[in-house]
């Protein structure tokens, strides 16, 4: 083991993979400083640009870029009180506040350093949870990897924000999509509508740039105005050392927030945005101070990123241990590992070791190099958020999407592919459906029919399904949380809606 810790590093450490997770890094602050970009949207454009590098380099380039991006967000929410990704909603709460009054910068070295620790944390929960997950993953068979993937998809339905009904209908079209092609047990071909191309069904990365580039692309166009005026704001000496020792003073907010993150980060579909808006909540409960939240609190700001950073890595190991996504842009690198030869499980942590370990110790120094890029980019990537027009970055990024979708298989299908994907995706949009339960009902498709498949099969030479199904101890699990995950969300709307009618009733007799 220590010699794949020392290859790992070797690999990590080299020119090259520093140069890469440097670059990454400061791309990912931008893209995600720039309102309309997210990390899911940079990841997907460059999973393709990757697949003629080392998997050692390809993972460092998006590890970085996946990590940053989320940080870079803050930049937008605090300046202008946009959020740059979804996952910087709760730090508008106090960051705008704080610019406002002239604390910009401020507020912006707070969620530098929260972002830093909070991922740290979480890297560090993904170092030491997955080889035991993973190991623990060669316990399934079958039928507990059917089971996983019907749980992937009820949780994922339920953190849908607007509509649980949605949700669960987004991952039943994601299933659908998923069958196109040559069944992986009979060989049948199905719904290829007589077309070549289709034979093998929809090529994950075109899918997974369509379902999450266009739609944005096509949303920035339509919302060109930024919601807030953007706020200047300048260095001021010793905000580093003096915001540090705040937070200090605060041990147990920074362990907290970023504890949260990590675990929220675990629940598939749940993402950053949950994570901070779930760790905003729990600081405003712990605080003694609670009506300076909203106002400009510090604490606020810590609360969010370290939060929403510490998801990253959360997100990451069901990926990497079960190949179940945390988040839209695990989704994305799940992608990235299949284009590489390399599949999640038991398998990276032993044939693919010095690579995993490697793009873990990347994550590292991704978060470490946050602190000092971000506070040396903050000026210009201000700059930059006031000059950089929708009407510049939109056809640049349709751009980048269809050379991104041809160049994996010099596959002009690929293109047709990621376009017709986009529409369907920006249609469902406008209807309520977010793309995140398609695009994971898309990736966990193929493991849920192999794993009912073959269960049949098994069931079948035992002469008994039941047993199959119902009396392995993994799958006993598996289906209670299955069934948990489905009726919880559905239970909470009851009780608010009850709740609701409560309310004018009681204060009517008031």
């Amino acid at each position: 083991m220590s010699s794949v810790l020392l290859d790992a590093l070797a690999g990590v450490l080299s020119p090259v993979s520093i140069l890469l997770v440097l670059v990454g890094t400061a791309g990912g602050i931008i893209v995600g400083a720039l309102p309309g970009l997210t990390a899911t949207m940079a990841i997907a454009l460059l999973v393709p640009f990757t697949f003629g590098m080392s998997p050692v380099h390809g993972l460092v380039l998006l590890g970085a870029i996946y990590t940053s991006a989320i940080y870079g967000g803050s930049f937008s929410a605090i300046l202008i009180n946009t959020p740059g990704t979804p996952s910087a909603i709760a730090t508008t709460f106090d960051g705008y506040p704080m610019a406002r009054r002239g604390e910009a910068y401020r507020a912006i070295v707070t969620a530098t350093i929260a972002s830093v620790v909070g991922g740290l944390i979480g890297v560090a929960f993904l170092i030491f949870l997955s080889p035991p997950l993973a190991r623990a993953s060669l316990r399934f068979g079958p039928p507990e990897y059917f089971w996983l993937a019907m749980f992937g998809l009820t949780i994922i339905a339920a953190v849908s924000p607007r509509s649980t009904l949605k949700g669960l209908i987004g991952g039943g079209i994601g299933l659908l999509i998923s069958t196109v092609g040559i069944s992986p047990i009979d060989g049948a071909t199905r719904y290829n509508f007589g077309t070549l191309s289709l034979q093998s069904g929809i090529s994950l990365i075109p899918a997974l740039i369509g379902f999450f580039c266009i739609p944005e692309v096509l949303r920035m166009v339509e919302e060109s105005q930024h919601s807030g005026e953007m706020i200047p704001y300048k260095r001021q000496r010793r905000m580093v050392k003096r915001v540090l020792q705040q937070l200090v003073r605060r041990p147990w907010l920074m362990i907290r927030s970023s504890v949260i993150g990590t675990l929220v980060g675990i629940i598939p579909g749940a993402g950053g945005n949950i994570a901070g808006l779930v760790s905003y909540n729990e600081a405003v409960r712990a605080s003694r101070d609670k009506a300076s939240f909203g106002q400009g609190a510090v604490e606020g700001v810590a609360a969010s990123e370290a939060a929403n950073n510490a998801s990253v890595a959360g997100a990451l190991i069901p990926m990497l241990t079960l190949g179940v996504p945390g988040a839209p842009p695990a989704a994305v690198l799940f992608g990235a590992l299949l284009l590489q030869g390399m599949r999640p499980g038991a398998e990276l942590f032993t044939t693919y070791a010095p690579v995993t370990y490697a793009f873990l110790f990347s994550l590292v120094l991704a978060n470490l190099a946050m602190l000092p890029l971000g506070l040396l980019l903050g000026k210009g990537v201000a700059r930059l958020m006031q000059k950089v027009k929708v009407q510049t970055m939109a056809p640049v990024i349709i751009f980048l999407s269809m050379v991104g979708s041809y160049s994996i298989y010099n596959n002009l299908g690929d293109v047709y592919t990621m376009v017709a994907t986009g529409i369907v995706a920006h249609v469902l949009r406008k209807a309520g459906f977010q793309p995140g339960p398609i695009v994971l009902g898309l990736i966990l498709g193929p493991i849920a029919e192999q794993g009912l498949l073959q269960s049949l099969l098994l069931g079948r030479a035992r002469g008994s399904m039941l047993m199959v199904f119902f009396a392995r101890p993994i799958s006993v699990v598996l289906i209670v949380l299955t069934v948990v995950s489905i009726l919880a969300p559905i239970l909470v709307q009851i009780r608010d809606r009850r709740a609701l009618r409560q309310g004018p009733s009681s204060g009517g007799t008031e």
